[in-house]
């Protein structure tokens, strides 16, 4: 048994466990063509799209913020386009609060494709895909993927009478003009060397600037989101604790227990048979998560976490479970199964009996486990992971087991053990509640995507004040519901300090209805912006130029923070809410650095192009979106944003990089690192 568990926590921890690559490259292309006649084809562009991944499609604004897909034909020779893009399938359309605007993308692969017509024998076409892709974590810069594809037609070439003599070298000269305009340099470095020699703050190297950042002695602020496994762990877990304390599970455990001790030959089998009915317990909701992962897929599971649709039903689910543990129904399943499988344990023997009684006590115990699952599969499900709802019955099962494995091994601590009685009905009633706090979540989600404003923050807030308040009325024993009988005026001690802080939540939700930000509970409650009055402060001063804001932090005698966002950047508009708008955070960057903000899709034209050698081939930038998007790909070998380092006026690393993640004391540590360093320096 040991060896089994040992396996179980092996398989956790690797799922728990990321890698974390700071250089992402979540879409590749295919691209080919295909002749549909004589001289009609069509250039066929296969994307393949990494898991949790989306990319925007052709269809969106470019006004909204993420980059739509474009293609630039930069060769046409032989051939005639025809029509426009068009795609295999439909792009997933959803309206995001964040941009105010209907935003499009595709998950998985999709086939764009351009119809032409050729017009010689032999053609070449060259082009320019240009995309940009994000996932629940990160979103990669607006990228280019170029490609060069010649083909022949079965056509007749026509003759034609000789042409005079024309300058041949005309179109070579446009060629050289656009060459000409062109900053054919090998590195965008020695490029901004030379025009900060000839400008008067030339005494800032350009070259320190843009110099690569060597990580290797730094203490690497950026950890990976490897977080949310582990708090789908945790959380299951305490539910699967919560769940034994309901009705439907204590009283099997005296019982179970018992059983075992009474069948076991000696005291070592009846343990070996508590740690295989466990196991068997762990085994059973272990399978159910694989279940959902294999019916709904990853891909399907990361749209739940922003499907309106999904998070409506979400809702319902959860109004339902709470509305069962008040008393006014139980959510049972057939009696018959659970009959059946009581049978099955009695006519076979051995492990598999013992299989069948862990099988017997899920379907009995189901009305009262039955809304903790539902409820933390939903939560696990809503967090896009593919692992997340195997991780979370893990944890919850675990959390079963382990006391019939204990109690198996100590029964004497059975006869300290709680009796059974009516506290396990308040049990589920607070779980009512606690369920429809919950539910008020995924409604939030569909009412933003909608754009209805019927759950903006300040409702949310005064419906949250409510139930924790009635909560803290119900365990002061003001009322009960009538399926539990009379209200009981007496109050024990648990009772007590559990009224108590639920009562005092309620208070500290209040200030939140004029605008306080309530970061203990930011996670859960609608932004600030959806709320008529806030108290927010002052916007920080933000650099959207590298050389001039490095020139600024000399002057003044401070350290950079280096913020690599983007307009279609949605954690990146997360990161700031949650982390950088937080009062402490914000007066310690104001009072202490220059910040300097570059948006990676910024689609402002450079006055001229530069050219500049990347992995061994040429790579124009056109727009300064590139630019800041080279510059965090040359310096810092990444290209995922939100993207935070801490720099010297030398350009020299002092802390970071950290990426996105809204732990506040975490964030600040990165901050406090940087202050240090620069001061020592």
């Amino acid at each position: 048994m040991t060896r089994i568990f040992f396996l179980i926590l092996t398989v956790l921890t690797a799922f728990g466990g990321t890698v974390s690559g700071q250089f992402m490259k979540p879409v590749t292309w295919d691209v080919s063509t295909q002749m549909t006649d004589d001289n009609h084809g069509v250039v066929l562009m296969k994307a393949r799209i990494d898991n949790g991944w989306h990319m925007y499609s052709y269809d969106l604004d470019p006004s909204a913020g993420p980059s739509p897909l474009q293609v630039k034909w930069d060769k046409l020779e032989g051939v005639e386009l025809s029509g426009s893009l068009t795609s295999d399938k439909k792009a997933h359309a959803q309206f995001d609060s964040m941009f105010n605007a209907e935003l499009s993308w595709w998950t998985e692969s999709v086939v764009i494709s351009q119809a032409f017509t050729a017009t010689a024998p032999e053609f070449a076409i060259s082009g320019t895909i240009r995309y940009s892709a994000c996932n629940d974590e990160n979103c990669i810069p607006p990228s280019k993927e170029t490609f060069t594809l010649n083909g022949k037609a079965k056509i007749v070439e026509k003759k034609e009478a000789p042409k005079a003599e024309e300058p041949a070298p005309a179109k070579d000269e446009t060629e050289v003009a656009a060459v000409a305009d062109t900053a054919s340099v090998d590195s965008l470095v020695s490029a901004i060397a030379d025009a900060a020699a000839a400008d008067n703050a030339g005494e800032m190297s350009a070259d320190k600037l843009w110099a690569p950042v060597d990580f290797s002695g730094s203490d690497n602020t950026d950890e990976g989101n490897s977080t949310s496994l582990i708090y789908i762990f945790i959380t299951c877990f305490i539910g699967g604790f919560v769940a034994l304390l309901t009705p439907c599970v204590w009283p099997m455990i005296p019982l179970t227990v018992s059983f075992f001790l009474k069948k076991g030959k000696s005291r070592a089998k009846s343990v070996a048979d508590a740690f295989i009915y466990g196991a068997s317990i762990i085994v059973i909701y272990l399978l159910l998560g694989l279940l959902i992962t294999a019916l709904f897929g990853a891909s399907s599971l990361n749209a739940l976490s922003t499907s309106a649709v999904c998070n409506i039903i979400f809702f319902l689910l959860l109004v339902v479970f709470a509305i069962s543990f008040f008393g006014a129904f139980d959510i049972k399943l057939p009696s018959s199964w659970a009959n059946k499988m009581d049978s099955t344990a009695e006519k076979t023997t051995g492990l598999l009996s013992i299989f069948f009684m862990a099988f017997t006590l899920t379907l009995v115990s189901f009305s009262c486990t039955g809304p903790i699952i539902g409820t933390l599969l939903v939560e696990a499900a809503s967090t896009g992971d593919k692992f997340g709802p195997a991780i979370g019955m893990f944890g919850f099962s675990l959390a079963l087991a382990i006391p019939f494995c204990l109690f198996a091994m100590f029964p004497s601590w059975l006869q300290s053990a709680p009796r059974s009685g009516g506290w396990m009905n308040t049990v589920k009633v607070v779980l009512g509640f606690i369920e429809l706090a919950l539910s008020l979540k995924f409604l939030s989600v569909a009412d933003l995507a909608y754009g209805w404003h019927i759950l903006d923050r300040e409702v949310f807030l005064a419906l949250w004040i409510v139930i924790f308040a009635l909560l803290g009325l119900y365990l002061l024993g003001k009322f009960n519901f009538a399926h539990y009988g009379p209200a009981d005026s007496s109050v024990g001690t648990v009772r007590f300090f559990l009224a108590m802080v639920s009562l005092a939540f309620t208070v500290y939700l209040v200030p939140g209805l004029w605008g306080a930000p309530l970061k203990g509970v930011s996670a859960f409650v609608p932004p600030l912006f959806t709320q008529d009055f806030n108290l927010y402060g002052n916007e920080l001063k933000e650099y959207d130029d590298y050389e001039e804001g490095m020139r600024a932090a000399k002057a003044e005698g401070k350290p950079v923070l280096v913020d690599f966002s983007g307009y279609g950047c949605v954690n990146c508009r997360k990161m700031e809410g949650a982390v950088l708008d937080e009062a402490n955070v914000h007066n310690m960057i104001d009072n202490n650095f220059v910040v300097i903000k570059l948006m990676v899709d910024e689609k402002k034209e450079l006055p001229q192009p530069m050219e500049v050698t990347e992995n061994g081939k040429k790579v124009t930038l056109d727009t300064y979106g590139d630019r800041w998007s080279y510059l965090q790909r040359y310096k810092f070998q990444a290209n995922a944003q939100p993207y935070y380092v801490i720099l010297n006026n030398d350009g020299e690393l002092l802390s970071g990089p950290f990426s996105y993640d809204e732990n506040i004391p975490k964030f600040t540590k990165f901050l406090e690192k940087g202050i240090e360093g620069y001061k020592k320096q």
